[in-house]
């Protein structure tokens, strides 16, 4: 999974961040006993999903997989190693 590089883009980036802000923002204001400053809060978390799939569609985002990467993706993987038996090393 590590070399996948999920979500390291520009638009995952922006829009978790500021999803992110949303979440804090509709935290102080629930614990403030503000149902307008949550619900603004999470039209924040909202705006954060709507930046992210704009930055996405402007090219930002991870590349769509080609249908070469697809087949090689789901094949199943070739041992190329044989398995050597374990020794077992006594102690006098």
């Amino acid at each position: 999974m590590a070399g996948s590089s999920h979500g390291h883009t520009p638009a995952a980036w922006t829009g978790v961040t500021i999803a992110f802000i949303g979440f804090c923002i509709a935290g102080v204001f629930m614990v403030a006993a503000n149902p307008v400053g949550f619900w603004g809060g999470i039209a924040v978390v909202f705006l954060g999903g709507i930046v992210g799939g704009a930055m996405k569609a402007a090219g930002l985002g991870m590349p769509k997989e080609t249908e070469a990467q697809v087949r090689a993706r789901t094949q199943p993987a070739t041992a190329t190693a044989t398995a050597q038996p374990a020794t077992a090393q006594t102690s006098a």
